[in-house]
């Protein structure tokens, strides 16, 4: 089932080991705070960077930013403990690495039986086996703790044996076979990593680009591409004044049975009314944070 609306324009990636970036990640603009057990951190400080994450989690203070962690692969020799810590974390979800198939899902809900229920199930589409896979796995959003899509498409391209390049070429029937079944199930879908974070321009042009793909926000490895990133996420003036008038046309008795009706020169379905409150409710809430 979908979510009550929440920005997720910005979801950044902090290593869980970096004591000053886990400092810095309560003050950043970020929607979301990812904190990293897998790729940012070396096979030898695991277990610390494990501890650190649940005590950063204990002791707050990252307000109304979503706070996740992002485990280890679950088949690695970290991830099965690094599942069993965050279970009874103060945090609001996990991100699990690697997934292959939706029994990796269902298999992660059990484990998390325990668990407080606003602990949700996010999911890493990173792995040529699931991409054949992603409505059924996009599916489990209505029996388990699934509530998120998260590209990565460094790992596919490398196990594609792709290029990564600007325009993604090799990856757009992904990306948009991803937002569908997400979309399908009511999951929240966030784009893959821009690697660029020294030119703003190049990544900018990559974030639209998941704007157009239909993306809630994009994942980040750097604090410089949260404010960009924000910026092309968050509704625009002119698409909440659409959504205002949609909604206030809908509101008018004369048009309380309608299916369908013009709204300023244009047709307005019921369909539009949804996405026209879901996009209110997600500029009231980035308002609201400030």
């Amino acid at each position: 089932m979908s979510e009550p609306a929440r920005p997720r324009r910005s979801a950044l990636y902090m290593p869980a080991s970096n004591t000053r970036a886990l400092a810095k990640a309560r003050s950043l603009p970020a929607d979301v705070i990812i904190l990293d057990l897998e790729d940012a951190v070396a096979p030898e400080a695991k277990e610390d960077a494990r501890a650190a994450a649940i005590a950063a989690a204990a002791e707050g203070g990252f307000g109304h930013r979503e706070l996740i962690i992002r485990i280890n692969a679950l088949d690695t020799p970290w991830g099965q403990d690094d599942l069993a810590a965050v279970a009874k974390a103060d945090v609001d979800g996990v991100l699990v690495p690697k997934v292959m198939r939706p029994a990796d899902i269902t298999a992660c809900n059990a484990a998390l039986a325990e668990a407080p229920s606003r602990l949700k199930l996010w999911a890493m589409i990173e792995t040529c086996a699931v991409v054949p896979q992603l409505d059924a796995l996009a599916a489990l959003g209505g029996s388990t703790r699934l509530s998120t899509f998260v590209m990565g498409v460094n790992d596919l391209a490398k196990e594609m044996r792709a290029r990564l390049t600007p325009e993604r070429t090799p990856f757009l029937p992904i990306l948009t076979l991803a937002v569908a079944a997400a979309r399908a199930h009511g999951v929240a879908v966030l784009d893959g990593v821009c690697n660029e974070f020294r030119d703003l321009d190049i990544f900018e042009a990559e974030a639209r680009q998941g704007l157009l793909f239909g993306f809630d926000g994009k994942t980040l490895i750097h604090p410089d591409q949260v404010a960009p990133c924000n910026a092309v996420f968050s509704p625009s003036d002119e698409e909440l004044a659409w959504a205002q008038a949609v909604i206030a046309a809908f509101a008018l008795p004369e048009n309380a049975d309608k299916g369908a009706i013009r709204v300023e020169g244009k047709m307005a379905e019921l369909l539009h009314l949804e996405q026209a409150r879901q996009l209110v409710a997600i500029a009231e809430r980035v308002a609201a944070s400030g």
